[in-house]
């Protein structure tokens, strides 16, 4: 399985490059984006060297890193990805926080979980802070459904 550029009404997902790391740099730069996820704005450096980690892959049989850049009107905003096992994928987004609260987040993880679905995924498995509202609204339009089992301190949702 490989990414592949797929659209939303207003965003494009662009498969992961390392040539991203330093627009992708400053649309990560806001040390608030990591209040629930914990770490800190990544250096260019420091976001090329994880892209290529991320495209290199896990070495493991069956499982796959998909990784996507989120764009809107020739700009970068945000990524979304999933770590797909079998037909279970568990997914994740961030959307800089110039971008956010105009409906994003929700376009760009349902399109991802629209694309894992027509690419043979059977399940979705979202991780969320407790605390962390618009972030369990965005899992929620893309439809999941929270559980009442909490892993590392985060809810899962799941389809």
């Amino acid at each position: 399985m490989i990414a592949t550029s797929f659209h939303t009404a207003r965003l494009v997902m662009l498969p992961l490059q390392v040539e991203y790391a330093g627009e992708m740099a400053e649309v990560l730069s806001d040390p608030d984006l990591y209040t629930f996820t914990g770490g800190e704005p990544p250096t260019v450096e420091a976001l090329e060297n994880r892209y290529r980690r991320q495209l290199a892959g896990p070495g493991r049989e069956n499982e796959y890193w998909l990784n996507w850049v989120v764009q809107y009107d020739s700009q970068l905003v945000g990524c979304v990805q999933a770590t797909v096992t079998g037909r279970t994928a568990e997914i994740a987004w961030v959307i800089g926080t110039a971008w956010q609260g105009r409906g994003y987040a929700k376009e760009a993880a349902r399109g991802l979980v629209d694309w894992l679905g027509a690419h043979g995924v059977e399940r979705i498995v979202a991780h969320v802070h407790p605390d962390h509202a618009a972030s369990a609204a965005v899992t929620a339009a893309a439809g999941l459904t929270r559980t009442d089992q909490v892993d590392d301190g985060e809810y899962l949702w799941t389809t």
